[in-house]
This record gives structure tokens, sequence and C-alpha cells, in this order.
């Protein structure tokens, strides 16, 4: 792991200094499973990024698989809806300082339940995940957009609220990407194919993988 973040923190440079980008840093901890370590949050191996996570204990986990890229300012709500279908909106219930009358009330605040994010995601700049949403593998989060919706696999959503904007790939494409699941693939298999995954032609990718597969 550690020579992985070595190469990864060079690469990256290498990268930022062509764009002409002054300043990057891979310093540990950099993937958000070590971020989280102390929580019980489930984040699988290679995703980096340190999402704003919030929630007042209400009964709902996260949940974010393998490969996912989580920019900067991403928030990640677990709860804290306002009970629109009460006479008030206000939490007395919380603010049982001011009003301990109300401190038998349950309820405020309501979740929509747990969040899920699958493998392979990549989540935009200042990106609002809010409760309930199940985010499909491949999928893609513009920047700025707020979540109130689940996204399908390898779908691209955008906007406030969140939209859809584009698939990725065709139905057959992206049926055959869900069967490879390569982000399940052992680390040295990830490595030998890198070259495949970082390449627009999807055909050969995929016909790569059904010849090593019949062999």
């Amino acid at each position: 792991m550690a020579v992985f973040l070595v190469r990864m923190n060079g690469l990256i440079k290498k990268i930022f200094k062509k764009k002409e980008i002054k300043e990057v840093t891979t310093e540990p901890p950099f993937f958000t499973k070590d971020v989280y370590n102390n929580l019980p949050y489930i984040i699988g191996d290679y995703t980096y990024g340190k999402p704003i996570v919030l929630h007042w204990g209400e009964k709902a986990n996260l949940y974010i698989g393998k490969f996912c890229s989580i920019a900067d300012n991403v928030t990640i709500f677990l709860g804290g809806n306002h009970r629109t279908d009460w006479v008030s909106t206000y939490p007395f219930n919380v603010l049982t300082d001011f009003f301990p009358e109300a401190g038998e009330i349950t309820g405020h605040p309501s979740t929509k339940g747990d969040v899920i994010i699958g493998n392979d995601v990549w989540i935009g700049h200042g990106a609002t995940i809010l409760s309930g949403v199940k985010i499909g593998d491949g999928a893609v989060v513009g920047a700025g957009a707020v979540v109130t919706k689940d996204v399908l696999p390898y779908e691209i959503v955008a906007g406030n609220p969140a939209k859809h904007i584009k698939m990725r790939f065709n139905e057959e494409q992206v049926s055959k990407l869900l069967d490879i699941k390569w982000w399940d693939w052992p680390v040295d298999k990830i490595k030998l194919n890198v070259f495949l995954l970082t390449s627009s032609n999807l055909e050969n990718f995929i016909e790569n993988h059904t010849q090593c597969n019949s062999e």
C-alpha cells in the first residue's frame, strides 16, 4: 500500500505540473476508508476523497464501493430531514433546553435510509447526496449536483435537483461491464489491465476480458 501511494503521489504531481497547478497532496490518510476508520461506514478499497457526512443519530449508514473518486466539498446526508407532514417543521424535540415539554417526542429529524454508492463512481466537486439515495456502479455525479433520487449504473446526472444527462455506454455495454466487475479483480490483475481500463476502446476491453475468461 505504501508503494502504491508513493507512485500515485508522483503521478498526480506530474499531472498537476503539466496543468500549471502548483500544489497537490496525497498525504495520508488518502483513502476514504482510512479517514473514517473509527466509524461504522462500509467503504471499499482505493476509494479516495473526504466527503462531509452528516447525521443526527438516525438509523442509517453509508456504503461506498471500491475505486470511487470523490471530489472536495461533497456532502452526504444520512438524515436531517425535517417533518414536512407535521404542522411545524421546527425541531422542538431536539431543542429541549428551550422546550423540555417536547423531550419525549420522537421521529424528528428523520431519514429516508442508507446512502449506497457503488464502485467506480465519480462524484464532482460540491455535490450533495441526500439520505436514501443509491448510486449505481460507474455512475457520474456532476459538480454541484443535489442528488435526491437513485442514479442508474453508468448514468451521468447533474443539476439541482440532479437530472439525467446521458448514459456513459449503451445498454449492452453496461450489462457486460456489470458482469465483468473489474473492481473485484485481484489488484495484480487490475495492474495488468490498467492500459485497457484507461482506454476509450470499451469493446477492446470487453473482448480482451472475455478472451481471458475463456482461456
